[in-house]
Formats: C-alpha cells, sequence, structure tokens
C-alpha cells in the first residue's frame, strides 16, 4: 500500500465490506446543490411511501424535483444537522431524511425504518468548483463528511498536514458542500499516522482539532498489529451504527451570544459552532455507558480527564446517553440522572445540547431555588437533575416543610436507580454532605438493609431505635447497589483513587484517562510550565532592642518571616519588577489583550499588594497598566487605623459578581488574588502569573492552571515565582502529567491504633460516648431542647479533662482526634464491614472537636517594632521550563502515620535571627545560603534517606545521614568553593553546618509526609 489511491481503495473497501455502507456513484452527485438526488428520492420513496403517492398525485412528472427542491430550501434554513434530526416539509407533511436507533426494542418498527437507512461511501467526486475530496461519506443521499487522505509512503511523500492545507487553499468555504451547516457537518484529513478534524472550512484560517487515541501518555496513536495506526477510524468511528449514533446523540451546534459595547452603543456578537466530539470524548461516553449498560447500577467510575479535554460537553452527552439507557430487557437502567456541580455555565449547556437531542422542555431540571425544589424533582422523577451538593443534607427538613404547607410529597426510592455524574470529584464528594446524598438516592434500600442486618448487630448498650439509626449512618458510606458515580477530575487524591475504583482497561482506577501531557501535545492547553521563572529574596534582619525574650521558635520564625513579607520594601521591590516585566513582556501578548494574575499568599498581603500597586503606577505615571484586587471580607492595618479595607472599595465600586467580566475588558491588565480564582476561573486572555505564596500538592497545579486556556493569538505563557522552588513545582504537576499512580492501599489497623490511642488518654470513657450516642441516634430527626443540653453536658466532661492535660498533650491528643475523624470518613468508604464502636466514636469525636478549646502558644509573637530590614535583595535563580517529562511520579497516597505532632520549643529571639542570618559564619553573605538550601533539597528528594528518616528517630537518622553528607557538599562543590574549603578543613563548621542539615532534613521529609497524609485522610 504504497500509492495514496491503494490507502483510499482499502478504506472504501472496508466501510463497505464491514462498516454498514454502500459503493456510492460520483456521476450521482449534483453539484448545483450539492446533494445525491436519486439515493434521496430512493430513500423517501423505500420509507415513506404515503407521501410519495402524494407528489405523484400531484404532479408524476415533478415529484422527484418537488422533494429535492423542498429539501433544498430547508436545508438552506435550518441546516444539515436540524434536517437529519427533524426532517423537512414538502406538500405540507414532514419528510424524515434519516431514522435513527432507538432507545429500546419495544418498537419493532423503529428498528426497522432505522435499518431503511442508506449511507454510502463516495470517491473522488467533482464539486462546482472543480475541488475532488477523496472521500465523500452520505446518509441517504446528504453529504455528511469528507476526508483528504494521505499516504507518507507514496512517492510524493504527503502526510496529513499537507491534508490540512488542502482544505485552507484548495476548498472553497462557500461552495455548498463545503459551507459551514448547509452540507457536510465534518472534514477530515487522515493519514497512516494521525486524524485531524474540523466542522467549519475558513480558508487559511481553517483550526484543526485532533482525532487521536493517544499514545504513551502523550499525542498520536499506538501502532496496531497488521494494520494502519489510524484505522480506528474507518473500522470503529465511521462504521455505519457508529456515525448515525455521532449525528443522533453528539455531535451539536453551540450558539453563544455576547454583548459587546461599541462607540455605536451596544452590539450583539453571535457565534456558532459546530461541535463534533473529539475521540476522548467520544470514547469515555461509549465505554461508561457501554459498561452502565452490561453491569448495571453500583458502580463508582473515576474520569481523569485533564484541563482542555472538552469535559463540559463530555458530560452534557453522557448525562443524555445515561437517562434513556435500557438493558436487554428495555427497563431503564438509571431512573434519574443527577449532575453535581457548581459550575453556573455547565447547566446552561446541558439544557442547550440535550435540548438538540430531545426537541422538547423539562428533560434538564435545574435546581435554583431552594431544596424544596429538588426534592420535588427526585420525588417526580425528573430524568436529568442539576443540583450542588450541599442542598442534599437538607431535603428531609424540606419534605417536613412541604408536608406542613399540605404539600406532602414522597421520595420513593425503592427499586429505583440513579446515575450521580459528580464535576470535580474531590470536592464534591467529600464527608458528611455526600454522604447525605447516598442516604437520600438510597433510602429505600437502605431501611431494607437496616431491617436485614439490625439484629446481627453487636451493639447491646443502645435501644433498639438508636441502633438502627447507627446501623443507617453505618450504611449510607459504604457503595450503594442502586448508585452508579461518574466522577470528573484532573487531580485526583489518593481518597478519590481509592473510592472510585471501578478498574479500567490496565485493571486499575480511573476509569478512563486522558493525560495533561496529551491535552498539551494536542494543543487543547498551554504547558504552563515552559516558560517558568524563579526569584530568590536575600535578606538581614538585626535585632534592635536589648532584652532577649524566650519565644516559640515556629511562632517566631512565622513572624520574622510575616515580617519580611509585608515590609514596604520588599513588596515594593517585587511591584517593581511585576509592573515592569508585565508592560515590557506580556502586555503586547495576544494581540496587546494579555492579561496577569498575581497570587499572593493572605488577605493583607494582597491589600498591601493593591495599595503598592497602585502607589508605583502613579509615581511612574504608567496609564496602560491597571488592577483589580480579590479577597473576602474586610480588612484593616495597623498603619491605617480608621480604614477598613474591602474588595468593593478598593476596586472603586466593581461589585464581586461582576469582577471577572470587568476584568475580561480592555479597562483592566492584572488581577491580585488572595484565595480566590485560584480554581476554576477559566479566562483564556490570562498569559502570565506572579506568584507570592507558597503552592504545593494539587493546589500548585490548579492554581498555575489558570493560565493553561487558549485562544486565537496565544502563543504561550508566562510564571514568575517568588516563593516556590522549581523542584517543588515539578513535584506539584509530575504525579498528574501523564499517569497517577496510587499509592499502597491504607491500613484500616491505623482505625484501631488510634482508637486505642484516644483511649489511652482518659478524655472520655466508653460509657459517655454511649450516652451521647443514644440520645443523638435515638432521636436524631427531632431532637428535643432537653435532648441538647444533655449532648452539650457530656462533650463538657470531656473538654474539662481536656484542659487538664499539659500543652503539649493537648497538641497531640487533639490531632489524634482529627485523624480519627478523618481516617474514619475516608476508610468507612472503602473497606465493606460495619464497625459500631468507631461509628459511635466517629459520631461523637465529629461533635467533641467543635468544643475543644483552640490550641496553640497563647504568647503571641510580635517582632515588628524588636528586628529591621537591614538588607534585601531579589535575585533571579532559575528561568527555562520546568520538564515534565523526564523522571518518576511518586505515588499519592493515603494515610499512613498520623495524629503526630511536636510541640513548638522556645529559642532566644537573637538565635533564631542568627539562624536565618548568619547559619554558617559571619564572614559569608545572605546569598550563600543557596548553597546549603541546595545541599538539603537534594537530600530530601533522596529516595534512601527519605526511607531512613519515615523508619527511625533523628537519632538513629543521623549516622546514615552523616555518611550522606560528604557526597552532597561534593556534588554542591562548583556552587560555592569557599564554603566548601572550609567544610572541608574546619571540623567546628562542618559539625555546625551538619547539625543544622540534619535537623532541617529529616523535619522537612517528616512534615511534608504528614501533610500528605493528613489531605489524603481530608
Amino acid at each position: 500500500m504504497h500509492r495514496e489511491i491503494d490507502f483510499e481503495r482499502e478504506i472504501e473497501q472496508a466501510l463497505i465490506a464491514s462498516g454498514g455502507y454502500a459503493a456510492g456513484d460520483p456521476n450521482g452527485y449534483d453539484p448545483e446543490i450539492a446533494l445525491f438526488p436519486a439515493e434521496v428520492v430512493a430513500f423517501v420513496l423505500r420509507t415513506q411511501p404515503k407521501i410519495w403517492d402524494r407528489l405523484l398525485q400531484l404532479d408524476a412528472g415533478k415529484a422527484a424535483a418537488m422533494l429535492v427542491d423542498s429539501l433544498v430550501k430547508e436545508l438552506a434554513a435550518k441546516g444539515a444537522l436540524a434536517v437529519l434530526r427533524t426532517g423537512f416539509k414538502c406538500v405540507g407533511k414532514t419528510v424524515r431524511l434519516a431514522y435513527f436507533s432507538p432507545n429500546t426494542g419495544l418498537d419493532p418498527a423503529a428498528t426497522e425504518r432505522y435499518a431503511d437507512n442508506r449511507l454510502t461511501v463516495v470517491r473522488q467526486v467533482r464539486t462546482k468548483s472543480g475541488a475532488i475530496p477523496d472521500m465523500v461519506l452520505a446518509v441517504n443521499g446528504l453529504p455528511v463528511a469528507t476526508l483528504e487522505l494521505k499516504n507518507p509512503l507514496s512517492a510524493t511523500r504527503w502526510n496529513v498536514e499537507n491534508g490540512k492545507d488542502q482544505y485552507r487553499f484548495e476548498r472553497d468555504p462557500k461552495e455548498l458542500l463545503f459551507a459551514f451547516k448547509r452540507r457536510c457537518l465534518v472534514h477530515f484529513a487522515v493519514d497512516t499516522e494521525l486524524v485531524f478534524m474540523t466542522t467549519r472550512l475558513e480558508g487559511k484560517d481553517t483550526q484543526f482539532l485532533p482525532f487521536n487515541r493517544g499514545h504513551n501518555g502523550g499525542a498520536g496513536n499506538p501502532p496496531v498489529e497488521g494494520e494502519v495506526r489510524t484505522a480506528y477510524l474507518w473500522r470503529r468511528v465511521l462504521v455505519r451504527d457508529s456515525l448515525m449514533d455521532i449525528l443522533a446523540r453528539f455531535i451539536h451546534l453551540e450558539v453563544v451570544e455576547q454583548t459587546v459595547a461599541t462607540e455605536k452603543g451596544i452590539k450583539r456578537h453571535r457565534k456558532e459552532t459546530m461541535i463534533f466530539p473529539r475521540h476522548q470524548q467520544l470514547d469515555v461516553v461509549r465505554a461508561l455507558t457501554e459498561h452502565a449498560h452490561i453491569h448495571g447500577a453500583g458502580h463508582n467510575y473515576l474520569i481523569q480527564h485533564s484541563a482542555g479535554s472538552g469535559k463540559s460537553n463530555s458530560i452534557a452527552w453522557l448525562a443524555h446517553r445515561l437517562s434513556c439507557l435500557h438493558d436487554a430487557a428495555n427497563e431503564k437502567i438509571f431512573h434519574s440522572v443527577v449532575v453535581i456541580t457548581d459550575r453556573r455555565v455547565l447547566d446552561q449547556q446541558l439544557q442547550d445540547t440535550i435540548f438538540q437531542f430531545e426537541h422538547k422542555l423539562g428533560v434538564v431540571e435545574k435546581i435554583d431555588q431552594d431544596t424544596q425544589q429538588l426534592a420535588k424533582a427526585l420525588a417526580g422523577g425528573a430524568p436529568i437533575i442539576i443540583s450542588t451538593i450541599q442542598k442534599f443534607p437538607f431535603i428531609t427538613q424540606a419534605i417536613r416543610t412541604l408536608e406542613a404547607n399540605g404539600q406532602g410529597l414522597a421520595i420513593s426510592t425503592a427499586g429505583k436507580r440513579f446515575a450521580v455524574i459528580v464535576d470535580e470529584a474531590h470536592s464534591s464528594q467529600s464527608g458528611e454532605t455526600a454522604m447525605e446524598l447516598r442516604k437520600i438516592l438510597n433510602k429505600d434500600g437502605i431501611e431494607a438493609a437496616v431491617a436485614a442486618q439490625w439484629l446481627d448487630l453487636e451493639e447491646e448498650r443502645l435501644s433498639e431505635a438508636a441502633q438502627k439509626e447507627l446501623l443507617r449512618e453505618q450504611l449510607k458510606r459504604a457503595k450503594q447497589p442502586n448508585l452508579s458515580f461518574f466522577a470528573f477530575t484532573a487531580t485526583p487524591k489518593f481518597k478519590t483513587l481509592a473510592v472510585f475504583n471501578e478498574p479500567g482497561p490496565d485493571g486499575k482506577a480511573p476509569f478512563h484517562h486522558y493525560s495533561m501531557r496529551q491535552a498539551i501535545e494536542e494543543g487543547f492547553i498551554h504547558d504552563v510550565l515552559a516558560h517558568y521563572t524563579s526569584y530568590k529574596r536575600y535578606y538581614r534582619l538585626i535585632q534592635k532592642v536589648e532584652q532577649d525574650p524566650e519565644v516559640p521558635r515556629r511562632k517566631a520564625a512565622r513572624a520574622l518571616a510575616r515580617f519580611v513579607e509585608f515590609h514596604d520594601y520588599e513588596i515594593a521591590q517585587k511591584v517593581e519588577v511585576i509592573v515592569e516585566h508585565f508592560r515590557t513582556h506580556t502586555r503586547h501578548k495576544i494581540g496587546g489583550r494579555a492579561k496577569a494574575m498575581v497570587v499572593t499568599g493572605s488577605r493583607e498581603h494582597a491589600v498591601r499588594y493593591k495599595l503598592g500597586f497602585d502607589r508605583y503606577i502613579e509615581k511612574k505615571g504608567y496609564h496602560d497598566v491597571k488592577s483589580l484586587v480579590a479577597f473576602s471580607g474586610e480588612i484593616t492595618l495597623k498603619e491605617f487605623a480608621d480604614v477598613t479595607f474591602t474588595e468593593v472599595g478598593m476596586n472603586n465600586g466593581v461589585k464581586e459578581t461582576e469582577l471577572p467580566k470587568r476584568f475580561g475588558s480592555d479597562e483592566y491588565q492584572v488581577l491580585l488574588v488572595a484565595e480566590k480564582y485560584q480554581t476554576g476561573f477559566d479566562q483564556p486572555l490570562l498569559h502570565s502569573m506572579y506568584v507570592d505564596k507558597r503552592l504545593a500538592g494539587v493546589q500548585a497545579v490548579q492554581t498555575l492552571s489558570r493560565l493553561n486556556r487558549t485562544t486565537r493569538g496565544k502563543a504561550d505563557t508566562f510564571v514568575l515565582d517568588f516563593v516556590n522552588e522549581p523542584t517543588e513545582i515539578y513535584a506539584a504537576f509530575k504525579p498528574y502529567y501523564e499517569v497517577t499512580p496510587k499509592g499502597d492501599d491504607t491500613d484500616p489497623q491505623l482505625l484501631n491504633n488510634l482508637a486505642h490511642a484516644l483511649g489511652e488518654w482518659r478524655i472520655y470513657s466508653a460509657e459517655e460516648v454511649d450516652q451521647w450516642c443514644e440520645i443523638w441516634f435515638r432521636n436524631r430527626l427531632h431532637p428535643t431542647g432537653g435532648e441538647h443540653k444533655q449532648l452539650n453536658a457530656l462533650l463538657d466532661l470531656a473538654v474539662e479533662r481536656f484542659k487538664a492535660l499539659s500543652e503539649e498533650d493537648q497538641d497531640v491528643a487533639k490531632g489524634q482526634l482529627v485523624s480519627f475523624r478523618n481516617l474514619y470518613g475516608f476508610v468507612s468508604q472503602i473497606i465493606p464491614y460495619q464497625d459500631s464502636g468507631h461509628e459511635k466514636l466517629y459520631s461523637y469525636a465529629r461533635f467533641l472537636l467543635t468544643k475543644l478549646p483552640h490550641l496553640g502558644d497563647a504568647r503571641r509573637v510580635q517582632v515588628d517594632d524588636e528586628v529591621e530590614l537591614k538588607y534585601y535583595r531579589l535575585q533571579k535563580i532559575s528561568e527555562g521550563a520546568i520538564d515534565l517529562k523526564t523522571g518518576e511520579a511518586e505515588p499519592v497516597y493515603g494515610p499512613r502515620e498520623v495524629g503526630t505532632g511536636s510541640p513548638d520549643e522556645d529559642v532566644q529571639l537573637s538565635t533564631l535571627v542568627d539562624r536565618l542570618n548568619e547559619r554558617f559564619g559571619t564572614e559569608f553573605t545572605p546569598a550563600d545560603q543557596l548553597f546549603f538550601d541546595q545541599v538539603r533539597e537534594t537530600a530530601v528528594a533522596n529516595e534512601q534517606l527519605r526511607q531512613a528518616v519515615m523508619a527511625n528517630t533523628i537519632e538513629n537518622f543521623a549516622p546514615v545521614f552523616r555518611k550522606q553528607l560528604e557526597t552532597l557538599f561534593v556534588e554542591r562543590m562548583a556552587g560555592n568553593e569557599e564554603i566548601f574549603v572550609k567544610l572541608m578543613n574546619d571540623d567546628a563548621f562542618r559539625e555546625l553546618a551538619a547539625g543544622h542539615l540534619l535537623q532541617a532534613v529529616y523535619a522537612q521529609v517528616r512534615a511534608t509526609q504528614q501533610r500528605q497524609d493528613l489531605k489524603s485522610a481530608c
């Protein structure tokens, strides 16, 4: 198959032999109307003889002409997709141009009508302009797709890029066959390696999207034994049943209307886009529906799709498919589909998309009022319900309110099955709120299980009513047989992988995967780490007061860091770097429309940045850069005692709801944020990000990914980071770049260990827990005032005992209680057993924690008047790409060692200042600290040392570390030879450095692991 014509013939033969097509006649094409009129007439004659008879009665000699003429006129008015789905009018009757596969087999006639469709593959059609596409696919005479085929092994060596150019420069977008919506709905450029598609030809500006399967976590297609890599296109995607399914249930017209303010007034801009599913979208929807069709309800699916995957459309298509999915016995597999999302845009998109498929209102019910509306939708069996997760815990109360108003309703879940689609899994599917959703949607199933199991409950210390409610609580945590969850996320945590564990093709979660790497390589998102610049600050603090008070070390360290971070000089230096970089490098990007975000560490930080930003711009007289600030609540600063700072006030009256739109206008260029707009904010014009906040893990990925959206004219992105090391950012992104490896499962024995450790503190007794649970579970839904008092009184007993512990013990005990609460909430979802003792302690602990006093050293460390900034310098330390293609991703882990902590130690303030400024001798400047920082980071990244840390006390770890230390010093010798020589020749100096590094490495590894464990448990 070395010639292009051989490639073309192979595809044609495959479509005819096993794809359900017939060979079409190129001479049957009418270039004036871009149809195969004889095929149109034959289909109507075959499937709608009464309409054909009517045409014959009116004028037998012009029957065919009347039919085709009516079709041409309606195609011009409605477009090809609408005519295929709803038909066209002719002599007062609706004529169908296609019949689609029915959802059930209850109507044999519908199945027969579907079989009457005739799909044809036609080669070398000559169009009116003289263009000759390699292949045209038609449905009952209406062209729906064209293909340009290239064979790199042929004499021309042409490939898919030449096919794209053929469409761009040799196909007239105004010609009927190629005109948007009028005839063909999609155009493919294909070679033996790659496939690209477009739904709108626009000459040289035509944009093609990849339609490839992906290979080794990236773009492209895998090799296929005995076939070319792109054979999936004609053997799976374009075959008869698949193409008809795409036309019926996937492809749709997206219409976006925007109002634009111009000098002549408000103008409305309407943009139409024909959405054809990309390969991963088509594949995931079909894989999920096929699995649900075969296996029914009761499964938890994780869909790990990167940003840029087209998740909103995937959710819309999946919701529609699941809502009308039937099993072999023609029974609905899911009686309702519940879509859990916080995104308002998804609601309208769902409604618009599904209306094109169903052509009727009421299929999608948006819960935008109150919980009563949600209760009514569930009771009424709405096909698709869109809601936030937060409404579900209040459904029981809503039903009681409706009953009190004479509008009683009952939500019956007996025999009913629900599909729950979760938009962003770990944010919507955590804690007791998600458990309440399961409890509501399987109310009758849980009641049946309670009736069957409560007699076996070994819990004689509670009354029958309390035992049953306790069992209900346990049962709602586990996987529900009538619920299937379909969870979408780009950044799954360990808990997400463990809970949504339906295995995919490799036998592990996720069920379906579209990686960040593939999305980047296919051009759907930008690589936000391709241009990454890191700055480091070097400073010296001096003590101004003679007294040298003892203060908590960690608190003092934070206070000193805060003193520097909020110092006017530091902020002024950073503002200058940001503004000048933006004006010099960013402002001219994206046709002069590029925008930037400054990520600050706190609300006060954001306020000080805004003040500094405005001062600098005014001082410089700049008029081409203007900022907005985003933070919650009110802030006061000690320098401005009479001023209260708010977001609206600092933005000159711009309301919070208006901010995203105003930022998207030409008026503003920079957005300063504190916690807000770091997730879920979609502004394609964001080009640069200036980071002055510690980022780690998923938070780093989600924050920096605000830059990755594509738009016309956006060629790259830029990050300038004042805080985080490139190695830290690499470690955060790497697990989500290709495959997210999951660490070993959490050992349930940890729960037993924690429960035992908590009992040893003697803060509470088993009898008190039982008494509390008896009251709580016996009458949970209708507690009396007296019962509230009893619950509080029992908790107060434990609070008083807790207060009697030392501060250090309080810290450890409370940490263990938090760990037990988090760990049980996690493990109870993935381990199929019920432990009533743990359930009781969990319920008790949740409320006890709310009453325990806030921990922490009461001594407030205030250093503002005791130290001053003597020396400060910002220095660029790295510039370039953070390459995620190198190295192996660290697994994400569940809880392993939990409930540990160490009390803060007291140090003299001068000692801590010395550690910051002169840790290794006054003869070295603050800039020399970089040498030791690099040694420390290299040690922390060493897997052998990390394992040694986790397995040993610091005393036992010390000999292992010291053996490695000389090697670490040698590796960094080129960084600072003066320090290296002193280390090798001055025993006292080396001992001081080694001791400091030992403490620093051990603490950093332990702290990092503990944060990961607790985050995973939460």
